[in-house]
C-alpha cells in the first residue's frame, strides 16, 4: 500500500456484501476505503462503491430502511465515480424481476432478469453460474473475440487497458439488461444467453463480475476507478 494513500472511497454497507474483500482491493489500488452505512460518510466521500450478493428485493428493503436512496441517487447526480458491483450493479436499474417485481434505484433505464433454464443447455451449464468467464467488448469494438487487443471503447472506463476477453470471477442467477445499448461496455455468454456483464453510463459504472476476486485484471479495475476518482476532483477540473 504507498505511503500517502489516495482518496476516500466509501463502500456501502446494507447488510449483503463481501465488504472486506473490496475494502482490500481499494487499498491494494492505493485508494482508502472505508466500509459505512452513514449519509454524511457517503455523501462525504470521493467516489461510492455499491457491492452487494443475495436478493434484489431484499437489497433494496435494507437500502430503503437505512434512508440511502435517495443519498445514492445523489451521489450519481454528483458528478463522483459511483461502481456498482455484482448486485450493486443490479441494484442500479430501473426494475427487478427477481421474486416478483422490484423498483431498483433508476439510475440506469432497463431491467433484471434470470438466466434462462432449458432442456436444451449446454452440459455444465448451471444456474447460478459460479467461476471464471470472459468479457468481450460490447458494441463491435474488438477486431475480433478472444483477440486480446484492448478495445479503445474501454479507453478511460473501469475497463481501461483490459484485454478483450480478459476472464474473471462471476456469481450470478440474474443478469441485466439496459434499455440503451450504448451504455454497455463489456458482454459475457454464458450458454446460450449473451448478457451485459460491465456497463458505463456518465460517472455511474457497474459489472456483473467480482473484480475484487478476479485477480491482478480485477485489481487493475479498482485502478482505474482511482483515476476516475482524480477526473472527477475539483482541481482536475480547473476549479480552485
Amino acid at each position: 500500500m504507498p505511503d500517502r494513500p489516495g482518496p476516500t472511497v466509501a463502500i456501502v454497507d446494507y447488510g449483503l456484501g463481501n465488504l472486506f474483500s473490496v475494502k482490500h482491493a481499494c487499498e491494494q489500488a492505493g485508494l482508502r476505503a472505508q466500509i459505512t452505512n452513514s449519509k454524511r460518510d457517503i455523501l462525504a466521500a470521493a467516489a461510492v462503491v455499491l457491492p452487494g450478493v443475495g436478493a434484489f428485493g431484499v437489497a433494496m428493503e435494507t437500502l430503503t430502511k437505512l434512508d440511502l436512496v435517495g443519498c445514492l441517487q445523489e451521489v450519481a447526480g454528483s458528478g463522483k465515480a459511483l461502481l456498482g458491483i455484482c448486485l450493486g450493479m443490479q441494484l442500479l436499474m430501473t426494475e427487478s424481476y427477481e421474486f416478483g417485481r422490484h423498483r431498483g434505484l433508476g439510475l440506469i433505464g432497463g431491467t433484471v432478469e434470470r438466466l434462462p433454464v432449458s432442456r436444451e443447455v449446454p452440459p455444465g451449464v448451471k444456474i447460478p453460474q459460479v467461476g471464471w468467464n470472459k468479457i468481450y467488448a460490447a458494441c463491435g469494438d474488438s477486431s475480433r473475440p478472444g483477440s486480446q487487443v484492448h478495445p479503445p471503447r474501454w479507453n478511460g472506463t473501469i475497463l481501461d487497458g483490459i484485454p478483450d476477453g480478459e476472464h474473471m470471477y462471476f456469481v450470478h442467477s440474474y443478469y441485466c439488461r439496459p434499455t440503451d445499448a450504448q451504455v454497455v461496455l463489456a458482454t459475457t455468454r454464458y450458454g446460450e444467453t449473451e448478457f451485459c456483464s460491465a456497463l458505463s453510463w456518465r460517472n455511474v459504472s457497474a459489472c456483473q463480475f467480482h473484480p475484487e476476486r478476479s485477480g491482478p485484471q480485477g485489481i487493475h479495475l479498482y485502478k482505474n476507478l482511482a483515476m476516475l476518482i482524480s477526473q472527477s476532483m475539483p482541481e482536475a477540473q480547473g476549479v480552485r
